[in-house]
């Protein structure tokens, strides 16, 4: 063999060894994870929200039953109020009705009192012989107005006061230069109210300047 093969030989030994000993380091080494995977499962496990303890739950439930509590509560005082409004309505309407009840027959036997103030108007006073039909109806008018009083109708009898539009009817308009201006001069037809209420104006005459 020459020396050029013996070269050769001894270079192809050299690599087959190299090779060999490539192939148990390679053999020997751990395998590594894929990086990729790591890092999918990283990105998966920060996406995943944490669940909330038992206390934290625990809290949360009871900030929630304290809203209802409070909730319950508002409607139950509200509900309360509206009782207590619809009560006090009840209780006024019945009211009223007791005082108002008899405001339509009250207007209807007005016409009697007026009868009775028309009869004395005609009596003369000066005459014997009327006396007793007078006192008769005096005394008659007399009895019905103790029954309006017992039910509150009151009389209302401006003779000489000022003109008031809320219980006066002027039929008409004078000159009267020794009464003030916008005064009563004359009640053509008395007023009524019942607990206050307007039943009928007294119809009056008025001054004028």
């Amino acid at each position: 063999m020459s020396e050029q093969d013996k070269q050769q030989q001894n270079e192809q030994q050299a690599e087959a060894r190299d090779e060999q000993v490539a192939r148990e380091e390679h053999q020997d080494a751990p395998e590594a994870e894929p990086v990729a995977g790591d890092v999918e499962s990283a990105a998966e496990q920060a996406s995943e929200p944490e669940q909330p303890s038992v206390e934290e739950e625990l809290v949360q439930t009871q900030e929630r039953l304290a809203k209802v509590e409070k909730a319950l509560a508002e409607a139950d005082i509200r509900a309360q109020a509206e009782m207590q409004n619809v009560r006090r309505r009840a209780e006024r309407d019945v009211e009223s009705a007791h005082k108002f009840a008899l405001e339509k027959f009250a207007g209807d036997i007005l016409t009697v009192a007026d009868s009775l103030e028309r009869g004395l108007a005609t009596l003369d006073p000066q005459d014997e012989a009327l006396k007793p039909a007078r006192e008769g109806l005096e005394l008659t008018l007399k009895v019905l107005l103790d029954v309006f009083a017992k039910y509150n109708l009151e009389q209302i009898d401006p003779q000489g006061e000022p003109f008031n539009p809320e219980h006066h009817e002027a039929m008409t308009m004078i000159p009267a230069p020794d009464v003030e201006p916008n005064s009563v001069v004359e009640v053509l037809e008395k007023g009524y109210q019942l607990n206050g209420r307007l039943i009928r104006p007294a119809r009056v005459v008025v001054s004028k300047a």
